[in-house]
């Protein structure tokens, strides 16, 4: 078995410690010396939550490596999904979840150009996509207009199912799903969900 250098960058000994020491237990990994970092095929990024510090190490990462960077935290907050984005970061791990098969199935993954993400992350980067997207949209794009998320969801809820079933379905947070209503009863100015499945509806939207 080839095993895959990985180097570890922590915000502190402890959480450093804590990593290093399970992944060399694995025989799918080497762990590297500082020393020798520059032979990793996948960075570990180690915080507690993401800040300026974190920031600049990730920026730092993406100047002068190649390597593909995971990113393990204790605390995603909310703008913290912008900086990852931007600091190409392809993984993403929660701390609480950091077991030694769920460490070597991330860097894995990114040895094989995959991303990893929790599926409430998936949910929050879905929105930010969208707002990508609408921000630079067309003159001409129509308040008609439903994405395939939101139709999705009109679709489900015209079927009868609530916001919990629905986020289960289409493996979202179920404020994920609530945001999507949101956004469709405030752009096409409707007053609730019924009238958006109503107003999707007549004009063939679902």
């Amino acid at each position: 078995m080839t095993r895959i250098p990985v180097a570890v960058y922590a915000s502190d000994p402890i959480l450093e410690a804590g990593v290093t020491h399970q992944l060399r237990l694995r025989p799918e990994v080497e762990m590297l010396r500082p020393s020798d970092e520059q032979r990793a095929e996948v960075s570990l990024v180690v915080v507690d939550r993401l800040d300026d510090a974190s920031g600049q190490l990730l920026r730092r990462l993406q100047r002068t490596s190649s390597v593909r960077t995971g990113l393990i935290i204790g605390e995603f907050e909310q703008d913290a999904l912008q900086t990852t984005i931007e600091c190409g970061v392809a993984a993403v791990l929660r701390r609480r979840d950091a077991d030694q098969d769920r460490l070597v199935g991330m860097i894995t993954a990114l040895v094989r150009g995959e991303g990893v993400l929790p599926g409430d992350m998936v949910g929050r980067l879905l929105d930010h996509v969208g707002k990508l997207q609408r921000s630079v949209a067309t003159a001409g794009h129509t308040l008609s207009t439903l994405a395939t998320r939101e139709a999705e969801v009109l679709r489900l809820i015209a079927d009868g199912f609530d916001t919990r079933e629905i986020s289960v379905k289409m493996s979202y947070s179920e404020r994920t799903v609530k945001n999507i209503l949101q956004e469709v009863t405030s752009r096409l100015q409707l007053r609730n969900r019924a009238h958006a499945v109503g107003y999707a509806m007549r004009h063939g939207l679902i």
